[in-house]
């Protein structure tokens, strides 16, 4: 059995369609269509069912995944055994939130440019749902997490350094001058601008927001850090961020500092699956990665 059959197997399974396959496995879509069928008169069953919008797992497909993803991992040992050897070398997939991505992730991909070069690193900026689906479905070989806790039977994380969050406001904002810090009421006053739903540090203030039970007041999730800070600079309310995603508009003055009540410092996590094989660029990459957050 060809190893291809499986991974177009699994591409498929994981896309649920035979066009969107192709693109990923630089394919033509006739060709996924063969590989398929290949596999499904090799095995004597039926993969999927093909629907008008795309191709779902029958039962037997479901019950045969864990098996393929097997293959594929022991595909990717058996070569990484073969290179033993040789420098560590490929593209590595990292997901991570766009905070981790814009500030922290270009300098230690820059670094791993010139120590290591034959590693590319391709970002995938993502939530953290979307970066545990990731790993999960072998679109990313490793994530970074800002999140208090990671719970899921696939992944396991190892906390790589913990980052202060800051309270911020727009200048001349009457919190930003007083010299006494804020109470949860006092914040709970204010339009307040927060990371998506699911980021578990936002998910905690503003559960905390609302245990005040002030009404009259905007509580207004966005997607990404940078709409939040816009929208603070702008005048529109408040935030609380992780400090590395204000240091520079701190530093510009187009944010300033609110003193607020204390809050738990938020995790950074470094992800992986727990069982699929690591291969040796990722863990070169996962090295680089522990190292650029290590207290200096």
């Amino acid at each position: 059995m060809e190893t291809q059959l499986i991974r177009t197997f699994l591409t498929v399974a994981r896309t649920r369609n035979l066009t969107a396959a192709a693109g990923e496995l630089h394919l033509s879509q006739s060709t996924v269509t063969a590989q398929v069928q290949a596999l499904e008169k090799t095995l004597d069953t039926r993969l999927f069912d093909r629907v008008p919008r795309g191709a779902h797992l029958t039962d037997a497909g479901r019950r045969l995944l864990p098996a393929a993803e097997a293959v594929q991992d022991a595909e990717s040992r058996l070569r990484a055994a073969a290179r033993a050897d040789a420098a560590p070398e490929g593209v590595v997939a990292v997901a991570a939130g766009d905070t981790l991505c814009s500030l922290h992730l270009p300098r230690v991909i820059a670094a791993l440019r010139a120590s290591h070069p034959g590693i590319g690193v391709h970002l995938q900026p993502a939530g953290t749902r979307a970066a545990l689906d990731a790993l999960r479905s072998g679109r990313a070989d490793l994530a970074l997490l800002l999140e208090d806790t990671v719970e899921h039977p696939d992944v396991r994380t190892e906390i790589v350094a913990r980052e202060p969050l800051q309270f911020v406001g727009p200048p001349g904002h009457p919190l930003t001058t007083r010299g006494i810090p804020a109470t949860w009421p006092e914040l709970a006053a204010e339009d307040v601008y927060l990371h998506e739903e699911g980021c578990s540090y936002s998910d905690r203030i503003a559960a905390r927001l609302r245990a005040t039970a002030v009404t009259g007041r905007l509580l207004t999730r966005l997607g990404s850090s940078e709409a939040v800070r816009n929208c603070v600079a702008a005048g529109l309310g408040i935030s609380v961020l992780p400090r590395s995603a204000v240091h520079h508009a701190l530093a510009a003055g187009t944010l300033r500092p609110v003193d607020g009540p204390a809050v738990d410092d938020v995790p950074v996590q470094l992800a992986r699956h727990r069982t699929r094989f690591t291969s040796p660029a990722a863990r070169v990459v996962a090295a680089a990665l522990t190292a650029h957050f290590a207290p200096t």
